[in-house]
């Protein structure tokens, strides 16, 4: 997080102070949203087949801790020392199957170093692989070329994205070859992949973090503001053709939800500092802005999107900086920092100095739900990402924290604002209590994140790529639930991974959905995987899948404990 953004840190002390003297709403149930039906239309009569492959999930050795139990990774991102400015904000990182073995492997961007690719050979021991660069932001792992292999696609700090075409030879030198993607040549900080005009291949949204680009390039960049803002390059017959949507941004986080429901996606630009949050919805080919929320975080940092209550609405929580604690620690660490920045603020300002949980009502309409659900002070704040951690059928919430600059915190000890990151359970009603005993309280300065059953025992494991220090594998250790796991697979599309298509499991403890997204977080990829959990002895109806283009499927030969690989 750079300096400019705090010179509006002080309103920080009064929801502080606020926190410590207000007591929160009472929680009420929300009612179920009647504008789910748009986003899942009823099945047609005529369901398209699929071929449906079972594998058996692996069965635990070792007996449940009933906590996460964390191992060190072989990567390092370092920015040097001191830290300054924005290498402060660290990189990413993504998690998918990269040599289609079915073990998910895990690549983790760097500053000063190079990149690293983990790959899984099972029982949660990794073979690493360096790459030729670091000098990196954020991660994805897409079939960007539609071939059946996944490849990696890293932003970079001063040049367009780089792209490493995945080979598919089974060599540990040459599996891939780096290459530029053809025409997207503008700088960005944050990306993130999808079908946006249903034409079967994915496309690109990127957008930069201009305030670094200043910093790094001077005064060429501030005087003709070459390569900043906002991009959709459309992909069509293999090249990217450019559409500049915004001509400034200051972003770190990138979501495609649908604002309309109309089943297609829309974009959302989280920015940093004053800037607000950037949002566009698809009318016919053209590309309207549009401003769906009453209120945003001011500084956004991260972007989920996640079914909280099961009612088939997506809610949508967006990161900030706002601290946990109200005791007199955390106010001696926070305070001298906000006192020495200037205030401002302008009338009709729709930023908040917290996170912000979106809710959509019956109406359609938007609805900031944090504070009342305990959501809206989680600490200086990076990655916060939804998963149903300890699988009883509701997305749970974890959340990284921690800030390391010698220019904000000369105060601190190692100039580190040290935070606890935050684990929060959901309680069945889409209400959310901290767990910190639970082994995810990591004080390591985290920054990407992502979830995924990296020992396919069918709980989610998490990775987090710290700012120096040893990037971190929780492995899931606890006790009780059940869960499948599915793979769409899609040979005939260049959408080989079917993103953007959407799941429902039907089952005899409730309705579970879920999506199949490039990313999430902050500057991290998600698994093409999609993990379902549920109570034990959950008898499992069907599962109906809505693909990209808007045919439906289903199956019902679906089964507990198991991996079941849907191939169109």
């Amino acid at each position: 997080m750079g300096q400019r953004l705090l010179k509006y840190i002080p309103a920080l002390l009064v929801a502080l102070l606020l926190s410590v003297v207000g007591c929160r709403q009472l929680p009420a149930q929300l009612s179920q949203a009647a504008t789910s039906a748009a986003l899942w239309p009823p099945m047609s009569h005529t369901l398209l087949p699929v071929r449906s492959h079972k594998t058996e999930l692996v069965k635990p050795i070792k007996p449940c801790s009933n906590t996460f139990t964390p191992h060190t990774l072989d990567h390092l991102t370092w920015a040097g020392e001191p830290v300054r400015m924005f290498e402060s904000n660290g990189t990413g990182l993504a998690i998918n199957d990269l040599d289609n073995d079915g073990d998910q492997d895990v690549v983790l961007a760097n500053l000063k170093d190079p990149n690293t690719i983990l790959w899984n050979e099972g029982g949660l021991t990794f073979r690493k692989e360096r790459l030729s660069h670091g000098d990196s932001r954020a991660v994805n792992v897409v079939d960007v070329d539609g071939d059946g292999w996944q490849d990696i696609v890293f932003t970079r700090r001063t040049s367009p994205p780089s792209f490493w075409r995945n080979t598919g030879r089974d060599t540990d030198t040459a599996r891939f070859e780096e290459l530029w993607l053809p025409d997207v040549d503008q700088r960005a900080y944050a990306m993130t992949w999808g079908d946006m005009d249903g034409d079967g291949d994915l496309d690109i949204v990127s957008a930069s973090y201009d305030a670094a680009l200043e910093k790094d390039l001077g005064y060429d960049f501030m005087r003709f503001r070459s390569g900043g803002g906002v991009y959709y390059y459309e992909n069509i017959d293999a090249a990217f053709v450019g559409h500049h949507l915004a001509e400034r941004s200051q972003a770190l986080a990138i979501a495609l939800p649908d604002f309309n429901q109309d089943g297609k996606a829309d974009i959302l630009i989280g920015n940093d500092f004053d800037m607000p949050d950037q949002a566009w919805q698809q009318q016919g080919r053209e590309w309207v802005e549009v401003a769906p929320f009453d209120r945003t975080s001011h500084s956004t940092m991260s972007f989920d999107l996640g079914d909280i209550d099961n009612n088939g609405s997506p809610e949508l929580f967006a990161t900030d900086m706002k601290p946990y604690g109200t005791d007199i620690k955390t106010h001696a660490e926070w305070r001298p920092m906000m006192a020495r920045m200037p205030h401002e603020t302008f009338i009709g300002d729709p930023q908040i100095m917290e996170n912000v949980l979106q809710i959509r009502d019956s109406a359609g309409r938007f609805h900031n739900h944090a504070y009342r659900r305990s959501l809206d002070a989680t600490g200086w704040s990076w990655s916060g990402k939804f998963g149903d951690l300890n699988n009883d059928g509701f997305l749970d919430l974890y959340v990284v924290n921690g800030m390391l600059a010698a220019d904000l915190f000369d105060y601190l000890p190692g100039n580190e604002l040290s935070e606890q990151n935050q684990l929060f359970l959901n309680d069945g009603a889409g209400y959310f209590t901290r767990a910190p005993k639970l082994g995810l309280g990591s004080t390591a300065s985290g920054r990407g994140m992502s979830m995924a059953d990296l020992d396919n025992d069918g709980d989610l494991d998490i990775v987090v790529n710290n700012l120096h220090s040893p990037a971190i594998l929780f492995e899931n250790q606890l006790c009780g639930g059940a869960s499948m796991e599915v793979d769409l697979v899609w040979p005939e599309s260049k959408n080989t991974r079917a993103l953007g298509g959407r799941l429902v499991l039907r089952t005899s403890s409730g309705v579970y959905y879920r999506d199949v997204r490039a990313s999430s977080g902050y500057l991290s990829g998600d698994p093409a995987r999609v993990h379902f959990g549920f109570a034990p002895g959950t008898e499992l109806y069907r599962l109906e899948i809505h693909w990209p283009d808007g045919q439906v499927s289903s199956v019902e030969d679906v089964a507990e404990g198991t991996i079941a690989t849907i191939t169109r």
